[in-house]
C-alpha cells in the first residue's frame, strides 16, 4: 500500500513544505523524497543551521529554502496573516512577528500556492501545529470538523485500515462523529483504492449494553445512512465483532460489515488514543500518522518521536492528498 501511495505521488509530483528545516530527520527524509521523485520540497528554517545539515545531501541544490528572518515573502505574508487575524485583534507588528515562526511561514507558503501541502510536529506540538493550520490555511469550504486519523497497518490481518479520530477531536458530539466518520472514508478510499466499511465502536453491539454512550453511538450510524445511504457502516459495534468474521456472525448477524471493516471510528479521543497505540506498541501495528482531514489544503502532524521514515512516509501520504 505504501508502495502505491509513493507511486502516486510520484507519478504526480507535488512541492511539499517542510516546516522544520533545522531538525536532522526532517533534512534527512526531505532529501530523500527529492533523491526518489516523491515530492518536490521546500525547507523552512535558520539558513546557517540548515546549510550544516544539508551539505552532505548530492540533492541539496534541488532543494527550495526560505529563512523566514529573510524571506522575500515574509513582508507580504505578514500582511495576509494582518488581514486574515485583525478580527482577533492582531496588529500588523504582531503579524510580522507571527509569520518568522516556521509552522506560520510554511502554512503562508500552502495558502499562497507557493506549494500544494505542508507537514510540521517533529519538533512543535500538536496542538500549535494543528492551530496554525486552521488560522492560516483554513478548514474545507464542504468540511463541518477538522480531524484526523491514522493508516494502520495490521500484521496479523496483513491488511491496511483506518483509525479515527485518534489524534484531535476530544468528545465529539454525535454530529461531528458522524463527520469524521464520513471524511475517513473518503480518505480512507483516496489513499487505498477500497471502499470504506465504517464500524463505529463502542463497548455494545448493537445494543447489547444499555447506555447513553452506546445509544449516542448508534445515533451517528442514522446520521451517516441519512447522508450517505450508500455508504457501508453499522454501529455501535465492539472491535472483535467488527473485524473478525466468526464474532461477527455471533454478535451482529446480517450486517453489511460481516466483521470486515477496515474504517474503525472511536468514540472519543480517550479510547481512539489508546488504542491505536496499544494496536502499535503490544500488536506490532504500523501507524502512520495523525493524518489531517477537513482543511481546504493539505497540512499534517509528525509525532515528536517520529523517525526520518515516518516523515518520507508523510511527505508521499500528504502529495496524494493534494491531488
Amino acid at each position: 500500500m505504501i508502495e502505491k501511495i509513493q507511486a502516486l505521488a510520484k507519478a504526480n509530483k507535488q512541492r511539499i513544505v517542510l516546516s522544520e528545516g533545522e531538525d536532522a530527520r526532517v533534512v534527512e527524509a526531505g532529501m530523500r523524497a527529492i533523491k526518489d521523485g516523491i515530492a518536490d520540497i521546500t525547507f523552512v528554517g535558520e539558513t546557517t543551521r540548515f546549510a550544516e545539515l544539508a551539505k552532505s545531501y548530492d540533492v541539496r541544490a534541488q532543494a527550495d529554502h526560505h529563512d523566514p528572518a529573510n524571506s522575500e515573502h515574509t513582508e507580504k505574508f505578514a500582511d495576509d496573516f494582518y488581514q486574515l487575524r485583525q478580527h482577533k485583534a492582531v496588529t500588523l507588528e504582531d503579524a510580522r512577528k507571527a509569520v518568522t515562526s516556521n509552522l506560520t511561514f510554511a502554512a503562508m507558503l500552502v495558502r499562497n500556492d507557493w506549494a500544494q501541502g505542508t507537514i510540521g510536529g517533529a519538533v512543535a506540538t500538536t496542538a500549535d501545529t494543528v492551530r496554525t493550520a486552521l488560522q492560516v490555511i483554513g478548514k474545507a469550504p464542504e468540511s463541518n470538523i477538522v480531524s484526523s486519523f491514522f493508516l494502520m497497518y495490521l500484521p496479523l490481518q496483513q491488511r491496511y485500515v483506518a483509525f479515527a479520530d485518534c489524534g484531535l477531536v476530544i468528545e465529539p458530539s454525535q454530529q461531528e462523529l458522524a463527520d469524521i466518520a464520513i471524511s475517513t472514508a473518503a480518505s480512507y478510499q483516496s489513499l487505498t483504492g477500497e471502499v470504506p466499511k465504517i464500524a463505529m465502536l463502542s463497548f455494545s453491539t448493537l445494543g447489547s449494553a444499555n447506555h447513553p454512550l452506546a445509544q449516542s453511538v448508534a445515533s451517528s450510524v442514522q446520521i451517516i445512512r441519512a447522508k450517505k445511504p450508500d455508504m457501508l457502516v453499522d454501529g455501535e459495534v465492539q472491535f472483535d465483532a467488527a473485524i473478525n468474521p466468526a464474532i461477527a456472525k455471533v454478535k451482529m448477524a446480517g450486517s453489511p460489515l460481516a466483521g470486515d471493516a477496515n474504517v474503525f471510528v472511536f468514540p472519543n479521543l480517550s479510547a481512539g488514543n489508546i488504542g491505536y497505540k496499544i494496536a502499535q506498541y503490544v500488536g506490532g501495528a504500523t501507524a502512520i500518522g495523525p493524518i489531517l482531514q477537513g482543511l481546504a489544503k493539505p497540512a499534517n502532524d509528525l509525532s515528536r518521536g517520529c523517525s526520518a521514515d515516518d516523515i518520507y512516509q508523510m511527505i508521499a501520504l500528504t502529495a496524494v492528498q493534494s491531488l
